[in-house]
């Protein structure tokens, strides 16, 4: 097998794993339970899932999306997440290569998943998950090719400013809450990582994917005009478009200028 080939064959078995533990992330931390034990259950009957039955993707494959013991169907969205975080890891390795940077990508990645189904099914972003991820995103800078600890500070202030400014703004004119204070902690934790070129990027993909679904909703009656839509979804597609190819698009938007 070609070099490159192993390589990103590993990076998809790294990532399905991780993928497996972000299933857990995602359905424990928003309950205030560990993520680490007790061992994985069937949230229907409670039968602990045995290790030929944990296997990333396979074994939802072999058992036909159903739990072994009492038959009652497992959600899709496992075996998704799984396979997504696997190709994100691949997709960090083309990008960046064997190099620190590709690693750097696995955590930002693994954060954006985390926070994209935490959002998806609670229509909320944990500070637990964002705040750490602020820090981390300064403390890696020395390893990116676009590091930089000051500008990725200022990244950070200008995303997580922007939405409070978005937020403040809304409930003045409307008095109601448009969007939550964790998105903007969540941009402000982009910019950290990728910083302002990145995190411009980022913030434009999201809102532009968020706008095109919210009117195909609207336009199909399944959200209302004061309807939600888990915005930090949004978020983690731009935050991976603005991680692969941020700093490009932006540097051909400026030679266009």
């Amino acid at each position: 097998m070609p070099a490159g080939l192993l390589v990103d064959a590993y990076a998809l078995l790294l990532g399905l794993i991780v993928g497996s533990y972000l299933n857990v992330v995602i359905h424990r931390l928003p309950r205030g339970r560990s993520t680490v034990a007790p061992r994985s259950r069937c949230p229907a009957c409670g039968t602990p899932i045995r290790a030929r039955d944990n296997l990333p993707v396979v074994s939802w494959l072999l058992l036909r999306g159903r739990c072994r013991s009492c038959g009652v169907p497992i959600s899709v969205r496992y075996p998704l997440v799984e396979a997504a975080t696997g190709l994100l890891f691949v997709a960090c390795v083309e990008r960046f290569g064997l190099s620190p940077a590709a690693l750097v990508g696995f955590v930002f990645c693994a954060l954006l998943v985390a926070l994209a189904g935490i959002d998806l099914d609670h229509y909320t972003l944990p500070d637990r998950l964002t705040l750490p991820g602020i820090a981390l995103g300064l403390a890696v800078q020395p390893l990116l090719p676009w590091g930089g600890l000051v500008p990725a500070l200022a990244a950070a202030a200008a995303g997580g400013g922007l939405l409070v400014a978005v937020w403040g703004l809304w409930y003045l004119v409307r008095r109601e809450h448009g969007i939550g204070l964790g998105d903007a902690k969540m941009l402000a934790m982009i910019g950290a990582f990728l910083g302002g070129k990145g995190m411009a990027v980022a913030f434009v993909a999201a809102t532009a994917a968020g706008a095109a679904v919210g009117l195909v909703a609207l336009a199909a009656g399944r959200v209302g005009r004061r309807g939600k839509l888990p915005f930090g979804v949004f978020l983690a597609l731009g935050g991976v478009v603005g991680l692969l190819w941020g700093h490009r698009l932006a540097d051909a938007y400026l030679e266009l200028l």
